[in-house]
């Protein structure tokens, strides 16, 4: 599993993290060999990364074509950070069956409300569950590695979460490669506890630290149930069944 890209140190960072559709899905026309991934439509939730991978910003598909798209903010979030026209980014979601889609494309204009990109492509080349990465600000508490029974929690707030590690806003200090145990709650499901390593550090604010944290392995299971609860989340959709235990990945 791939270590998924953070931060730069930035002033407008905050603006990186920060439509519902009732039509049908509507495919896009991108040729035979595009048909094993995900499809877009309007609504859809995509994340725009530089082509080396540092996220730029997330948002909603507004209106699509078979080599263009334009993206504008999702409900809540704070404005788009400004990208160089004609700028290569690549973009990466999945659609309403789980299938994840990653596209390229080349920045058309750049606005704080609105991105439009032309020359869109499908990338075959990635096809990992452990991309998508949902910006979601809730409370967790971190623990040192040998504080097993969790007594002494530090109580810091999720940036961010995928299959492959989280993101977290924190006043206590921690050191890149130190590893720590870190218990979330995602709505109405059940506490979720990980072992994790440190593998960012940037001061945001003065006293105020973002650390990307990378998860132990997971298992095939724990992704994809991972994968539909963070999808739910992103889609709006509420849990519908009760979970006896609580998640230990």
């Amino acid at each position: 599993m791939g270590i998924f890209s953070f931060f730069s140190r930035d002033d407008e960072d905050a603006e990186d993290l920060l439509r519902e559709t009732e039509q049908l899905p509507q495919r896009a026309s991108f040729p035979p060999d595009a048909a094993p991934t995900g499809e877009l439509y309007e609504g859809m939730h995509l994340d725009v990364m530089t082509r080396e991978g540092e996220p730029l910003l997330s948002g909603r598909v507004t209106e699509f074509s078979p080599d263009t798209l334009t993206l504008g903010r999702l409900p809540g979030e704070l404005s788009f950070k400004i990208s160089p026209v004609g700028a290569a980014v690549s973009l990466s979601g999945y659609d309403r069956r789980l299938i994840p889609l990653c596209l390229s494309g080349i920045v058309q204009e750049s606005g704080r409300t609105v991105l439009r990109l032309k020359s869109l492509k499908i990338e075959h080349h990635v096809e990992h569950r452990d991309n998508f990465r949902l910006p979601f600000t809730t409370p967790v508490s971190l623990y040192r590695s040998d504080d097993e029974r969790q007594r002494n929690p530090e109580e810091c707030t999720l940036v961010n979460i995928s299959t492959g590690g989280c993101c977290v806003q924190s006043e206590y200090v921690h050191v890149e490669d130190e590893v720590v145990r870190i218990r979330v709650k995602l709505e109405d499901y059940a506490p979720l506890n990980f072992l994790g390593q440190v593998v960012r550090c940037v001061e945001h604010a003065p006293g105020v630290f973002w650390y990307g944290i990378l998860f132990a392995q997971l298992t095939e299971q724990e992704i994809t149930a991972l994968n539909k609860t963070l999808y739910n989340l992103q889609m709006g959709i509420k849990q519908t069944h009760v979970r006896g235990e609580e998640g230990h990945w």
